[in-house]
C-alpha cells in the first residue's frame, strides 16, 4: 500500500467554495486585538463541527486539538485580530466594521494584515486533516491566537496555561500573507522577523501664551529636538554592519496656535535582530530623551513601555527539512529562501515558552498583474491591502498541511 502524502490531501471544489465563503465573511467582520469575540466563536464552532477538542485560552484565543492515535505532536498557529484602519480596497466584501480602542475611541476596523487569510487557511487545513485520518497519526494542536498586533496574545495564551491544557508539540509552525506573488512561499533560515519595542514618551514643559515664550518651557520645540536626535542613533552610534530601525510614529501636542502647551506625547518604535543592539538602542533613546529635557530645563519626561515583540527565529535544521517538503509539494520555482524582515511577530513566544523549535514562512498574496501594475503595491497595514483569494488561500492550505504532515504523516521519517 502506498503511504498517503500531503500531495494527496487536495481540496475539492466544494471545500474551496466553502473556504472562499469563510474568507469573505472573516474579511467583512474583523475585530480589534483581544476583542475578537465573534471571530473566536466562529472558530470554535467550526472546530467542534470537525470533531476537534476545543477550549478558550488567553481571553479570545481558541485551541483545537485533533488526536489520531499514537505519534508526534505538532502545533500550528494562526493569528485572528484586525487593525484600526478604514478599508479602501473597494472589494464587495470590504469591512464596514468599527471597534472601540482601549482609550474609548471608536475606530474603523479592517483585516489589513491578512489574518483573515491565516484563519481561513488554518481552519480549512484542520478540516482537511480531520477528514483524512488514514493519512496521518499523532496529535495536531491548532492555536488561533488573539492580539498579535499588540504583542499581547501569545503571552496571554501562555499565561493562561496553554501548554498545561494542550499537548506539548515537538515543533510549532505558522505562516503570514505578504505582498509578494500569490502561489509562492518565502522562508528564512535563522532570524526571520525582528524584535520590536514600542514606547510612549510624555514630554513635560510649562504652558504659556504664544506671545510670551519667555514664560514657557516649550515641549513642542523640546520634543522636536528629541525626534531629530533619535534619528542619529542608527546612523551614528551603531556599527554599520548592524541593523536597527528607530521610528517616531505619532506626535501630539497643543490645542491652539497661540498657546504653548504644557505637554507633548510621541511614540517611538524600535526594530532589531540582536539583543545587544536592542539594549544599546533602547539605552540611547532613554539617554537622549532625558538629556534633551535637561538641556531645556524641563521636568524629566515620562517613558512608558507599550509592548515588546520577541525575535521570530526559524530553527535552521527544521527549516532545511521544510524547504525540501515545500519544494516537493508546492514546486521548486514557487519556494524561495528570503532574507529576514524588519517586521515583527509574537509567534515565537509560543515556542520559547516550552523550548521547542519553530518555523514561520511567508505566503504571497498579489497576482502577477497587480505586481506588474504601475504605482505602489499595497502592503500589510495599508487601507488598500486586499490579497487575491487564489492561489493565496489554497497555497496557504497546501503549505500548512505539508508542514504538519512532514511530522505526523505516514511517510514522515519520525513515524
Amino acid at each position: 500500500m502506498t503511504a498517503p502524502t500531503s500531495r494527496q490531501l487536495e481540496l475539492t471544489d466544494e471545500q474551496t467554495v466553502q473556504m472562499h465563503d469563510l474568507y469573505r465573511h472573516l474579511h467583512a467582520n474583523p475585530e480589534l486585538s483581544m476583542q475578537e469575540h465573534r471571530t473566536a466563536g466562529l472558530i470554535a464552532e467550526r472546530l467542534v463541527a470537525m470533531g476537534a477538542e476545543t477550549f478558550s485560552c488567553g481571553g479570545t484565543g481558541v485551541v483545537g486539538i485533533l488526536r489520531n492515535g499514537e505519534g508526534p505532536v505538532v502545533g500550528f498557529r494562526a493569528d485572528i485580530d484586525g487593525l484600526p484602519i478604514k478599508e479602501e480596497t473597494g472589494l464587495q466584501y470590504a469591512s464596514r466594521a468599527t471597534g472601540i480602542l482601549p482609550d474609548g475611541t471608536q475606530v474603523p476596523v479592517m483585516h489589513g494584515c491578512g489574518h483573515d487569510v491565516h484563519v481561513a487557511a488554518a481552519l480549512t487545513a484542520a478540516k482537511l486533516l480531520a477528514g483524512a485520518a488514514d493519512a496521518w497519526s499523532g496529535t495536531i494542536v491548532f492555536i488561533f491566537q488573539p492580539g498579535e498586533e499588540t504583542a499581547a496574545g501569545a503571552q496571554a495564551m501562555v499565561d493562561d496555561g496553554l501548554w498545561n491544557r494542550a499537548p506539548k508539540p515537538e515543533i510549532i509552525y505558522g505562516q503570514h500573507v505578504m505582498p509578494s506573488l500569490a502561489g509562492t512561499v518565502g522562508i528564512s533560515r535563522g532570524s526571520a522577523m525582528a524584535m520590536a519595542d514600542s514606547w510612549k514618551v510624555t514630554v513635560r514643559g510649562r504652558q504659556a501664551h504664544g506671545s510670551q515664550p519667555q514664560e514657557a518651557i516649550d515641549p513642542i520645540v523640546l520634543a522636536a529636538h528629541m525626534v531629530v536626535r533619535l534619528q542619529t542613533i542608527v546612523s551614528r552610534e551603531l556599527n554599520p554592519m548592524q541593523s536597527a530601525v528607530v521610528t517616531v510614529g505619532t506626535f501630539h501636542g497643543g490645542l491652539k496656535e497661540n498657546i504653548i502647551p504644557g505637554t507633548v506625547e510621541f511614540t517611538v518604535n524600535v526594530r532589531s535582530f540582536e539583543q545587544n543592539v536592542r539594549e544599546a538602542v533602547l539605552a540611547s533613546i532613554r539617554r537622549i530623551i532625558r538629556a534633551e529635557a535637561e538641556a531645556s530645563a524641563a521636568p524629566a519626561p515620562k517613558i512608558e513601555e507599550l509592548y515588546s515583540f520577541p525575535l521570530c527565529y526559524n530553527d535552521p535544521g527544521a527549516t532545511e527539512q521544510l524547504l525540501g517538503e515545500f519544494r516537493g509539494a508546492i514546486g521548486d520555482e514557487e519556494v524561495h529562501e528570503i532574507p529576514p524582515m524588519m517586521g515583527s511577530e509574537d509567534f515565537g513566544t509560543l515556542a520559547v515558552a516550552i523550548d521547542v523549535p519553530a518555523v514561520y514562512w511567508m505566503l504571497g498574496g498579489h497576482t502577477a498583474e497587480t505586481l506588474a501594475a504601475d504605482g505602489h503595491v499595497a502592503g500589510n497595514h495599508s487601507p488598500h491591502f486586499g490579497p487575491a483569494m487564489e492561489p493565496t488561500l489554497s497555497t496557504g492550505v497546501r503549505a500548512a498541511t505539508t508542514a504538519i504532515l512532514s511530522k505526523v504523516g505516514w511517510d514522515a521519517e519520525s513515524m
